[in-house]
């Protein structure tokens, strides 16, 4: 996703005062919505894997597959590191990346974006515009997929019933998105979005609907006007934009009851915009439920376990913070501290484990080096 330097200061020194506030052994309590809520919700930060290599500074999305790993983008080791989530062990760094050159800037930084593509593949964006497909026994990149752009490939999602990885270039001029066969590796359809003029964010696939979503932050060049792109990728064309006020979205998970949660992002908050999450009607495009407890989100996933959304609120006003929202009610549950530019999150259905990249802070009593904290959600 995008993380310009210009909110990096920002979120590293709101994440110092989350990790003072977090304890050496890092088991923290959400703070609940109300005393009802506390009564139904519990989660506790578990654990914090460590990543070997170099200090984790720079980092973006994480995914985990259906076999339990867990893969993101580490681009301080110019890798996606694997790690088996039932254990915490590490299995090894999948290298071959662009990493983050300052002076190329984000743009040209990689890895961004991954996707599990079935139990045996990971797909990666990187900075000089292509797609890495990693094989997950090997621990390698087996292929690099090019797809025409200028600048990096950066989100993704997986469209297993069309076997399409929908790839977004989020900062070519304009942004654009390609479908790209599972099965070929070939680009079948290039769809630019001219209307996008401040990137495109988080898609999700939705197996309920065979449609893709696509955060949109910026409509047209006027900042409160944003959308979520609603894609057909059978029939490669962009159907029409939901729109969306004053969020700039961010991130977007597919929920029950054909609701989207639309992560507000930083960049909301750095225009003076409310800090929010708010949830849609997939279908109809109407703003179902606004949640004011949490925003400034970069990456928000969804556990159909739990039935809970979680948030990378990486900008949320008082430090960053892992949100938590009750899908099938859309009421907001709790916030738990996480850490320095802590805006990627992934969930493991299987566990119930959430995994959150968080980077180094020198001389912090948790992950001084950097770490992924792992949190476990419960209803209770």
């Amino acid at each position: 996703m995008n993380t310009p330097m210009r909110r990096c200061a920002l979120a590293m020194a709101l994440g110092a005062v989350a990790l003072a506030a977090t304890s050496a052994s890092a088991a923290v309590r959400a703070t609940p919505a109300t005393p009802a809520a506390a009564a139904t919700f519990a989660a506790t930060r578990i654990a914090n894997w460590p990543v070997p290599g170099a200090a984790l500074t720079s980092f973006d999305i994480g995914t985990v597959n259906a076999d339990g790993t867990y893969a993101f983008s580490d681009r301080s080791n110019r890798s996606v590191d694997l790690y088996r989530v039932a254990t915490g062990r590490f299995l090894g760094h999948v290298t071959g990346f662009a990493g983050y050159d300052k002076a190329r800037g984000f743009d040209a930084a990689g890895p961004d974006g991954v996707v599990a593509v079935g139990r045996r593949e990971f797909w990666a964006g990187d900075g000089d515009s292509s797609v890495k497909v990693i094989d997950v026994r090997r621990r390698t990149v087996v292929a690099s997929i090019p797809t025409g752009g200028r600048r990096r490939v950066d989100e993704m999602t997986y469209d297993a019933r069309d076997h399409l990885v929908v790839v977004v270039n989020n900062a070519d001029d304009p942004p654009f998105v390609s479908l790209i066969s599972s099965r070929t590796r070939k680009i079948v359809a290039r769809l630019p979005l001219p209307r996008a003029t401040d990137g495109a964010e988080q898609p999700a696939w939705d197996p309920a609907t065979g449609l893709v979503y696509l955060s949109i932050p910026v409509l047209d060049h006027v900042a409160a006007n944003g959308a979520v792109a609603v894609i057909d990728p059978r029939a490669h064309r962009v159907l029409r934009y939901l729109p969306v006020s004053a969020c700039m979205p961010a991130g977007l998970a597919v929920g029950p009851n054909g609701h989207l949660l639309l992560g507000c992002s930083d960049d909301a908050i750095a225009k003076g915009f409310a800090a929010k999450s708010v949830v849609m009607n997939a279908r109809t495009g109407r703003i179902v439920a606004t949640i004011p407890e949490v925003g400034g989100s970069d990456e928000v996933g969804y556990d159909p376990q739990t039935g809970r959304y979680v948030l990378a609120a990486v900008a949320n006003p008082g430090g960053p913070v892992l949100g938590i929202i009750d899908a099938r009610t859309d009421r907001w549950l709790g916030n738990l501290p996480t850490g320095p530019s802590a805006h990627s999150v992934a969930v493991d259905p299987r566990t119930g484990k959430v995994l959150v990249p968080v980077a180094a802070h020198p001389g912090a009593s948790v992950c001084p080096t950097g770490c992924v904290a792992v949190y476990a959600l419960r209803a209770d």
